[in-house]
């Protein structure tokens, strides 16, 4: 634990800047429950539809473009004034789950479902104008040397942060009735809320940019969108497969309590193998994608999907045994996610300009999170269904054609994937987006950035200027 949270003398460069660490950890407590598998069993509970399910998964993705106008502010305000307004308004909004957990209702009232649906929206909405300044902001204070040993460490604290969450929350739904257990869990997300606020708090601020123009970003961006080039090509694969992909974790989590019964606890136990899946993709890649390059990665998740998408159709079918089938399908799925993660984060700066690199990766990760986001909200209204005893349901015929159209999606794009053009003799520096590599689910938001990175540290380590005589 000292090599991960530095003190003075066991790494006197990285320990000014450890509050960034404990800020990662205590980070992991908030979204792993308020936005993660522990929200969809509230929403469930409550009482909420396939498509109430789908809406709420969705907000953290459809609000990503959000993040290019949210920088505007960035230059008025600061990067850290931005991060800490963004940060303290989306704590406020745990509070209403809190709320409804006390409430304890046996069967959850309609205001109460859309109380809590809206509470998602807006802890969505400024925690992405607050995720508009995070990346640029710790990039700008952070010195060139030591980057590279924070961003891992980063990496490792908060893998562990949210494991340690999912099993602590396997563990509460295991012992103790539901909604007592999503009480402590609400808790814990405020604390984690608070403490992470408090990090941030500790950490330098960095000099205001300039102002961005957003009337030529919203020039350029169709142009980069529609022109032919290797770009064009690209963005529109990794935005089919994002839409192919992102409605799996919510709808499997939510079928698998509202139509086979499982309990809560087991339910949490299959998210803790899809992390682990990540983690273990995360250390497979780690030294191998620099020599391979990221196209095998890339058609590697894409069989992996393909086999969830199989396995799934047996398990529906009755054809694949018991439902300890679902521990391995949880860890394949969390081991094709940061498998494309981290080949994206490889192949894209391969493909885009050095000059306008900022304004490229944000055009792929706006649109690609952006179009995933409306998968899980169209894909509910089909899912959508009503029990005979009028409770919500789910349609498991239509499930099974969900899996179908994954299982096609993937395979088309094995075939045009892999005639991708990949250059691996030029040296590129790959995507620096912090704990992205263990939360892939949702790190295409952290990847929407106009500034220029680089040119921030520049100016970091540029010495002041004499003063005028």
């Amino acid at each position: 634990m000292a090599s991960l949270f530095p003190t003075a003398k066991s790494d006197p460069e990285l320990f000014p800047y450890r509050s960034g660490l404990f800020f990662g950890f205590f980070n992991a407590l908030v979204w792993q429950i308020a936005i993660g598998t522990p929200m969809v069993l509230f929403a469930e509970r409550l009482g909420a539809s396939s498509f109430q399910v789908g809406l709420a998964y969705s907000f953290v993705f459809l609000q990503t473009p959000l993040l290019v106008f949210a920088t505007a502010l960035i230059p008025r305000f600061g990067f850290k004034r931005v991060t800490m307004g963004g940060w303290a308004a989306r704590s406020t909004l745990l509070v209403v789950p809190l709320v409804l957990a006390l409430l304890a209702p046996d069967v959850g009232q309609p205001w109460m479902v859309n109380a809590f649906i809206w509470s998602v929206f807006f802890f969505s909405f400024f925690r992405t104008i607050g995720a508009s300044a995070l990346t640029p902001w710790f990039f700008g204070f952070l010195p060139p040397k030591i980057r590279g040993r924070y961003f891992g460490n980063d990496q490792m604290i908060s893998g562990l942060a949210g494991v340690g969450t999912l099993l602590a929350c396997a563990l509460l739904f295991a012992f103790l009735p539901l909604y007592t257990a999503l009480l402590i869990q609400y808790s814990i997300s405020v604390v984690g809320s608070f403490l992470s606020f408090g990090a941030l708090k500790r950490l330098p601020d960095i000099a205001k940019p300039r102002a961005i123009s957003l009337r030529s970003v919203l020039r350029d961006t169709p142009r980069h969108m529609f022109t032919r080039s290797p770009f064009r090509h690209y963005i529109w694969l990794a935005a089919w497969y994002a839409v192919a992909t992102t409605s799996i974790p919510p709808f499997s989590a939510y079928f698998l309590k509202v139509d086979v019964h499982l309990s809560a606890g087991r339910i949490m136990l299959f998210e803790v193998l899809r992390y682990v899946g990540v983690i273990a993709g995360a250390w497979l890649l780690r030294r191998r994608i620099d020599h391979t390059g990221a196209k095998p990665f890339f058609l590697l998740a894409l069989v992996l999907n393909a086999s969830v998408a199989v396995i799934w159709w047996l398990f529906l079918n009755g054809m694949a045994g018991s439902g300890t089938v679902l521990f391995g399908i949880y860890f394949i799925v969390g081991l094709a996610a940061v498998c494309w993660n981290v080949a994206n984060l490889n192949y894209l700066p391969k493909i885009v300009p050095t000059t306008e690199r900022a304004l490229f990766v944000s055009i792929h990760s706006a649109v690609t999170a952006f179009l995933g986001g409306c998968s899980p909200i169209v894909w509910g209204l089909f899912l959508k269904q009503t029990n005979a005893d009028g409770t919500p349901g789910m349609d498991a015929a239509m499930f099974q054609w969900f899996f179908v159209c994954l299982l096609v999606s993937v395979s088309i794009l094995s075939m045009l994937v892999a005639r991708l053009h990949e250059d691996k003799k030029t040296r590129f520096e790959p995507l620096i987006i912090g704990n992205a590599v263990l939360r892939p689910f949702r790190a295409a938001s952290y990847l929407v950035n106009l500034f220029d990175l680089p040119g921030l540290a520049r100016e970091r380590d540029k010495p002041p200027s004499s003063p005028s005589k």
